[in-house]
């Protein structure tokens, strides 16, 4: 079959970005249709965590992101008399993905940093000022038509694939003709990003979530001197009579003066809890935003979309070296749309407890303390249901990150398709993957031994697909790469 592309993605946003260079380092071919000229250079995201620090290691850019962002130090949640309800501390501590649990960053620098890594790939091609206009999905391929808005033109391209990374109000998203539905919390909130002109201030270093039924609020303290206020919204009130100079300034004089910052960015945004039923129609998908709407208090909306283009990616990539596999590809939707929901209800009870008509128990990881203080801990949802055997009790946990003290990547091992690791002596060619050992692995005995196995097949996204205790490795590794490999 002659394609022009292996993959089009609609939308150069983080997702899209991340997705296209995932795709890249698989040595597939992707043209990338962005609507917008540039990209835009304000701040909007500014929040990732550990789990996402790992995926941009995987495509090079952790290093010089690095010198760009800042680690996020938590969440507390207080109410009007300033008494703290709940606090949700990120420890200075690498977790299992080998990387501090939060940072917070400029979304432009990421952006750039993703870019400027998709140039250094000859089978990238990304084409802005063009708008999708129709897809045209057939049962071994699709075709797509765009307008370039400077030009006027209209083209075509035909494609294996179609990936919708064009956020909330996703064009691919209504091709597939798949609604959103709406999970119970909508809100209209202002969000005011400001410079500060000095670095003496004496504003918290935390994000503070201010619990108040009148008008919630939350601060966040951002890279640089960069701060962010964001305010739920009456009814009544319009962005012109919130924004109003006297308004705007009778709610931030409680932290800042009209002389002390420079107002970058003020806008209003519809907070949505929702979930589109369906993530894929035939050759089309949806990542991030177009699949899926997080309130944003937990700032995991973005990290979501690039949870979602990771196990995508290899996903897609082998269906478009080895043949499309429906069971393979169906598995997109049901392994990340559980781990998504978990995030969302999380949010909507935060954002219950910020409207102060909920309590502080917004997980099963809130737990009181000796001292009477109420802490939450970072959630991390399981895969939902999909490869591997749910019964099996490590299918769906991440594979701890392996190379940060012996300066050996063992993620590079296992970036394109999945690898066997093994403390058991086999004959390597009859594994169909790779297989890693203690020569690559000089603890893998300690390591399996926290998993209470022998062997354990960890998937590209640093999922495990399946562990045994079983000495025939080769039908275990069989039945289990069969639902992979057999198109």
């Amino acid at each position: 079959m002659n394609v022009d592309f292996d993959i089009v993605i609609v939308g150069l946003g983080p997702a899209g970005a991340t997705l296209a260079n995932l795709l890249a380092i698989n040595d597939l071919s992707v043209l990338i249709l962005e609507k917008e000229a540039d990209l835009y250079d304000l701040p909007r995201a500014v929040h990732f965590d550990d789990e996402v620090m790992r995926v941009f290691n995987t495509i090079g850019i952790a290093k010089s992101l690095s010198k760009k962002i800042i680690l996020n130090k938590g969440t507390k949640f207080i109410n009007e008399k300033g008494q703290l309800l709940l606090d949700w501390p990120r420890p200075k501590k690498i977790t299992d993905n080998g990387w501090f649990p939060s940072y917070r960053f400029h979304q432009p620098d990421l952006e750039r940093s993703l870019r400027y890594k998709l140039k250094k790939f000859s089978k990238i091609k990304i084409l802005q000022n063009c708008e999708v206009s129709k897809v045209k999905n057939e049962k071994k391929f699709t075709i797509v038509n765009y307008r370039n808005t400077q030009t006027d033109k209209n083209y075509s391209v035909k494609s294996k694939y179609v990936i919708g990374c064009d956020g909330a109000n996703s064009f691919i998203r209504d091709q597939i003709k798949s609604p959103l539905e709406h999970l119970g919390f909508e809100q209209r909130w202002a969000v005011i990003d400001v410079i500060l002109k000095t670095n003496s201030n004496n504003l918290p270093d935390r994000t503070i979530q201010y619990c108040n039924a009148n008008r919630p609020a939350t601060y966040c303290r951002n890279v640089g001197k960069r701060r962010r206020w964001e305010i739920a919204l009456k009814d009544h009130e319009s962005y012109e009579n919130f924004f109003d100079e006297k308004n705007l300034w009778e709610f931030l004089r409680q932290w800042v003066l009209p002389n002390e910052v420079t107002i970058e960015r003020k806008t209003i945004y519809r907070f949505q809890s929702a979930i589109a039923k369906k993530w894929r129609k035939g050759r089309l998908f949806l990542v991030g935003d177009a699949a899926h709407l997080t309130p944003p208090f937990m700032g995991q909306g973005m990290c979501a979309g690039i949870r979602d283009a990771s196990n995508l990616a290899w996903k897609i990539s082998v269906c478009c070296k080895i043949g499309h596999n429906e069971k393979l590809l169906n598995s997109y939707q049901t392994e990340r749309s559980s781990n998504v929901k978990n995030y969302i209800n999380t949010a909507m009870k935060m954002g219950e407890l910020l409207n102060s008509i909920g309590g502080s128990k917004v997980s099963d990881t809130v737990f009181i303390q000796p001292d009477g203080t109420i802490k939450m801990n970072t959630i991390k949802p399981k895969l939902g249901k999909g490869l591997g055997d749910c019964k099996d009790p490590n299918r769906g946990k991440i594979f701890p990150y392996l190379n940060k003290d012996s300066g050996k990547d063992v993620d590079s091992l296992f970036s394109f398709e999945p690898v066997l690791l093994t403390n058991k002596k086999i004959d390597k060619k009859q594994i169909k993957i790779n297989v890693l050992d203690d020569v690559q692995i000089p603890e893998i005995n300690n390591l399996l031994y926290k998993f209470k196995t022998n062997s354990l097949i960890v998937r590209p996204d640093r999922f495990i697909l399946a562990s045994t205790k079983s000495d025939d490795l080769k039908a275990f590794c069989d039945h289990h790469l069969d639902q992979i490999y057999s198109p």
